[in-house]
């Protein structure tokens, strides 16, 4: 999610009626000045307009316009000539935030590839679930992660493995200085054995030997499989088309008109590239923009942070609650220049009043917040640039129809709190080869039931009353509490399980465990629980809190009941 809300439409330049148009499949006039039909027009457009501009910068490494074209061309090149890889077929970019990720990404959907966004947390266990359901034939892995593939790779259907180091796209003395360092002094890259990859650089290297031949994609076409797991069970792949983010890319544009100067704008990059919300700013309307974005590889190395921070003189900050108060709480971060900070933009995760007034105190800059879920690509609402409502998200987006109904389906009246549904040409096509799933959270006139409970003013602004319902966030990352009880009970010990989020102030939420016990035991080692956890779990899902209980709270069928757990705490 993007942060979180509901009921009329955006007007902002001229909606039409959207109850014949199918999800996914349409680009509304109103939204296409330019008439592009493909992510790659835009890439292409602003790589002849900005071409000696920078485009990305990550670990002193900056890549211009001209660059991205070249290399994401000559990457395309590669999967072309070099591959038995064909238009359609799935790709998985396991990247994080550096240079290597845009050229990869539009040079894999250049060729008409469908790229699907793998978190690098993820264990071996959560990769072969996204792979096989994606059917992904090619990998491209950052090599501080390869060891987790080696263990499932085999058990995949991809075919293509390309390794990637972090500084592999410095020069020669600098990269294999830096590589060296990641690799043997800070051992950041543990041990593996893949003898089929091949090196990104020596994939660009063939690529360059002839010339890619550009995938002329229709707006109706997959560009992105971006998986999640609604608001509960398995992780699905959404089936994000050119058309869902070309319209949000204007969307948001449209929204930030005020505040962005194109070809000027610097925007600091914390926020992966491979959610959601980072794709659609830093990969599309910055790359519309002609804007730079500075990618940080690790956000959380808050001292690191900032000394990368002290040297850009940045316009824009994407970031989320945990993250501004992380650096607010650092000495060293108030000392930065602000002076060209125009606007912060907040999503991931509720944004609170206190988070939000401390970085207007360091910063000068108002917090800006929005809403969305990668349903939509993410952006629904978005507050307006000068007219913020902190505690809100703001307004619909261009071409956005918003309803809040009841548990029947009924639409409520405005001022009362009901279910948040959305229509508009963001929505996704549906979710990859999962037709009951799509038509759970689709209404028959085209809404898409986001699961979270919302509200809207006099004024038109939407405030979440609350999340879907048993979804926790912790650090801007959804974690689904059914995958964190799956895991638990294969505990040997373990006779049930419920997950919940709690608050924590340096994640937003925590998850805590509630367990029960097989046979007579009352006791169990938690330290090893949690090693046990880590096991299938990335690291952010595994239980903080760990509570040992008789039984659960349950409803009269057997259902375990999540909310009375809350409850408790409240």
């Amino acid at each position: 999610m993007l942060t979180d809300n509901v009921s009329t439409t955006s007007n902002e330049s001229g909606a039409e009626s959207l109850e014949s148009k199918q999800p996914g499949t349409y680009i509304p006039e109103s939204l296409n000045p330019n008439h592009y039909r493909s992510v790659m027009n835009v890439l292409d457009a602003s790589c002849k307009k900005y071409a000696d501009k920078p485009a990305f910068t990550s670990v002193g490494c900056t890549i211009s316009y001209r660059d991205l074209a070249s290399k994401s061309d000559q990457f395309a090149s590669y999967l072309q000539n070099h591959t038995d890889l064909k238009p359609g077929d799935r790709i998985a970019v396991q990247l994080p935030n550096v240079v290597q990720y845009p050229v990869v990404v539009f040079g894999a959907i250049k060729a008409g590839m469908i790229v699907v966004n793998t978190n690098p947390l993820y264990t071996s266990h959560e990769l072969e679930h996204q792979f096989n359901d994606a059917g992904a034939k090619a990998l491209v892995v950052f090599a501080n992660m390869a060891s987790e593939v080696e263990k499932i790779i085999h058990k995949t259907s991809v075919k293509h493995l390309i390794i990637t180091e972090i500084a592999d796209f410095h020069s020669a003395p600098k990269r294999l200085l830096i590589n060296g360092i990641v690799k043997y002094v800070k051992k950041l890259v543990p041990a593996y054995h893949l003898p089929q990859a091949i090196s990104l650089n020596q994939a660009l290297a063939k690529g360059a030997s002839k010339a890619a031949i550009p995938f002329k994609s229709n707006p109706v076409d997959i560009a992105v499989l971006q998986y999640t797991g609604g608001t509960t069970g398995v992780a699905k792949g959404a089936m994000l088309t050119h058309a869902n983010l070309l319209s949000n890319m204007h969307q948001l544009s449209f929204r930030l008109s005020d505040v962005l100067e194109k070809g000027s704008e610097v925007f600091v990059a914390p926020l992966p590239l491979y959610h959601i919300y980072g794709f659609l700013i830093h990969g599309l309307t910055m790359i519309e923009a002609g804007g730079h974005s500075v990618l940080i590889p690790n956000p959380r190395d808050i001292p690191g942070f900032i000394k990368e921070l002290k040297k850009w003189k940045f316009t824009g900050f994407v970031g989320l609650n945990t993250l501004f108060v992380g650096l607010c709480n650092n000495p060293e971060f108030s000392k930065l220049d602000f002076s060209a900070l125009k606007i912060t933009c907040s999503g991931g995760m509720p944004l609170t009043h206190a988070a939000a007034n401390r970085w207007k105190d360091v910063t000068g800059c108002t917090v800006v917040e929005g809403y969305g879920l990668t349903e939509t690509s993410p952006v629904v609402s978005f507050n307006p640039y000068g007219k913020e409502r902190i505690g809100t998200i703001g307004l619909p987006v261009a071409e956005t129809d918003i309803k809040i109904q009841d548990e029947a389906g009924n639409e409520l009246p405005q001022g009362e709190s009901g279910m948040l549904c959305v229509r508009g040409p963001q929505v996704m096509k549906g979710y990859w080869q999962r037709p009951e799933a799509t038509a759970e959270v689709m209404t028959p006139d085209g809404f898409l039931m986001t699961g979270d409970i919302a509200m809207q003013h006099p004024d038109g602004y939407l405030q979440i009353v609350d999340r879907a319902k048993d979804m926790i966030i912790v650090s801007g990352f959804n974690v689904y509490p059914t995958e964190v009880e799956e895991c638990l009970s294969g505990h040997l010990d373990i006779l049930e399980s419920a997950a919940i989020g709690v608050p924590d102030d340096k994640t937003g939420e925590a998850v805590k465990a509630f367990i029960v016990l097989k046979g007579t035991l009352n006791t169990l080692d938690i330290k090893e629980l949690r090693l046990y956890c880590k096991e299938n779990l990335a690291a952010y899902k595994v239980p903080k809190y760990v509570e040992i209980r008789q039984e659960l709270p349950k409803t009269n069928v057997g259902k375990v009941l999540r909310r009375a757990l809350r409850d408790e705490r409240a």
